[in-house]
């Protein structure tokens, strides 16, 4: 089927051409070819050229694009598509927070790539859109994906710069933090810090690491066996520690070696910040960081603290607090407060109980379970005698959330501890603060440590959307590169769902659905994206930044 053109000659001498949609078919008694006219469009210069046109889209539905687009435009190939929305927006968000300017600075004077810059950002895009390791990072730049101004990459690159993006951490970091802090306005009189860890594929543990004045042994190696807030104590690890403010925007990370302590831990993060000036800061923490030592340190230089403590803990203060008499104030629809003030003459610090009705219901609910199933293990254990009854005893002892129940009696009898469940029964749905601040309100503690979860999230998005986990690397200072990339990656998601109230997924998913095609033809190439649709335009207005260009690059042959 092919567009034929006749001609006609007119009484004055003239030609009229008409263009016609023929069709050649075999015409076996003839044993010929010959054409068969199946529509005529008219005169060729009065044919309705909207219809043909429609007529030719019609027909494009019918076939592959790229096949649609080679048939229109004779000698066209589609070359490739990669996603480009993705890439774009968080490249956009990049500039924003004034990045290209600040490793352009850092990186000027040193004998480095001076496509530093666009290497760092191509591999925190790479954590935040599809998560690889740095070799496949490098092929992923190359091969499937768009980054503005970089088009290819290879994993030496990647590892020199790392070297260098650790080598300007801290000032990088104070960097980040005020630009991000003027640009959204951020809130920083509370500060959430906690701690997670990360493990490691591996049987050994790294050898100790020698003082470089002394010869002797300095420290543990970096990745060493410590408690696992991941379960796996059998796996070397490393402690990871990140800062929020109230709004969840990550502004710093550390990473240190897997047994090392709390109290190291909070002096280097309150030392590291201490630098950057913040007029008043309150340090919001998880119970592990509830010390006297700690507390002290966090007071220093006029600071205060919201500090989670231990229910079932041994604190003398916490004991008097939770004994304390008092009526519980609602602060929101599912909390309640009440306040204590405990003065040893030395320090006064508040007590905050926080109660939750919902999670009251579901820890009775848990622990009548446990009772149940501890009547049930011990059910005939009177008949026993004293070797199987003790040896029932070891087994169900080391059942902590059961053995917490379990009593003896005098004659070696098992029976279940009314008194500990009683206890329990007094703490369901609470949980306990302690606060150094006097000018916060006792509603400011509580709903101050509930957004805590910000860092928790923080933690879940770096091991499952950034995919801290999985580590390939092994050398110490390569590790903290990685775990700097990952922060930053966290960084740019946060300002995206900040902006666009809609989580990283949902915007991830919309904005990778827009493609740069190229095609290849006669006359050059040419590079051009799909259109925005109105999702993509609406994210891209959030994000208060400029959609792509539709044409990229235009390279016509001379």
């Amino acid at each position: 089927m092919y567009l034929r053109t006749v001609g006609r000659r007119t009484g004055a001498g003239g030609t009229v051409r008409y263009l016609q949609l023929a069709h050649n078919r075999w015409d076996a008694a003839a044993k010929q070819s010959k054409v068969q006219v199946l529509y005529t469009f008219g005169r060729e210069d009065q044919v309705d050229r909207e219809a043909i046109r429609r007529l030719i889209a019609s027909l494009s539905r019918a076939v592959p694009p790229a096949d649609a687009l080679a048939a229109a435009s004779p000698g066209l190939t589609f070359v490739e598509a990669r996603p480009l929305g993705g890439t774009w927006g968080l490249d956009q968000l990049w500039h924003r927070l004034g990045l290209p300017a600040t490793l352009a600075r850092l990186l000027r004077g040193r004998r480095l790539d001076p496509r530093a810059e666009r290497v760092v950002f191509a591999m925190v895009a790479n954590r935040a859109l599809e998560p690889l390791s740095k070799l496949s990072c490098a092929r992923w730049v190359g091969e499937r994906v768009v980054i503005p101004g970089l088009a290819a990459l290879d994993d030496d690159t990647c590892y020199r710069t790392m070297d260098w993006l650790l080598a300007i951490e801290a000032e990088l970091a104070e960097t980040v933090y005020w630009t991000v802090a003027e640009l959204l306005d951020l809130e920083v009189d509370l500060l959430f810090f906690d701690t997670t860890s990360t493990y490691f594929e591996t049987d050994q543990a790294d050898p100790a690491v020698p003082d470089g004045a002394t010869g002797e042994l300095a420290r543990v190696g970096f990745r060493t066996y410590g408690k696992s807030k991941d379960a796996r104590s059998d796996l070397p690890q490393v402690i990871i520690g990140l800062a929020v403010t109230r709004t969840g925007i990550p502004i710093r990370v550390w990473t240190w070696p897997g047994n090392t302590g709390d109290s190291p831990l909070i002096r280097q993060v309150k030392a590291d910040l201490r630098g950057w000036k913040l007029n008043r800061v309150v340090w919001v923490a998880d119970r592990g960081f509830t010390s006297a030592a700690n507390r002290r340190y966090l007071q220093r230089g006029g600071g205060h603290y919201i500090l989670g403590e231990k229910l079932r803990g041994d604190s003398e203060e916490a004991r008097l607090a939770l004994a304390r008499p008092g009526r519980y104030h609602p602060v929101a629809d599912n909390l309640a407060v009440k306040e204590v003030v405990i003065d040893d003459g030395t320090m006064r610090d508040r007590f905050v109980i926080c109660h939750n009705p919902e999670q009251a219901q579901r820890d009775a609910a848990i622990r009548a379970q446990l009772v149940t199933q501890l009547e049930t293990a011990i059910a005939g254990s009177d008949d026993l005698a004293p070797g199987p009854r003790a040896e029932l005893r070891g087994q169900l002892k080391t059942k902590r959330k059961l053995g917490g129940f379990l009593r003896v009696t005098a004659s070696g009898r098992l029976r279940v501890d009314r008194a500990a469940v009683a206890r329990e029964a007094h703490l369901d749905g609470k949980f306990l603060l302690r606060s150094s601040d006097a000018t916060l309100s006792a509603e400011d503690i509580a709903l101050g440590y509930k957004q805590l979860l910000q860092v928790e999230q923080g933690w879940r998005d770096m091991k499952t959307t950034l995919e801290l986990r999985p580590v390939y690397h092994r050398k110490e200072d390569r590790i903290r590169a990685h775990v700097v990339l990952c922060w930053l990656a966290l960084l740019l998601i946060r300002i995206a769902e900040t902006a666009t109230q809609d989580t990283w997924r949902n915007v991830r998913w919309e904005l990778e659905q827009m493609h740069l095609g190229r095609f290849q033809g006669p006359a050059g190439r040419v590079a051009q994206r799909t259109e925005t649709t109105a999702r993509q335009a609406a994210i891209f207005q959030a994000l208060q930044v400029k959609e792509p260009p539709r044409l990229f690059e235009i390279d016509l042959a001379l």
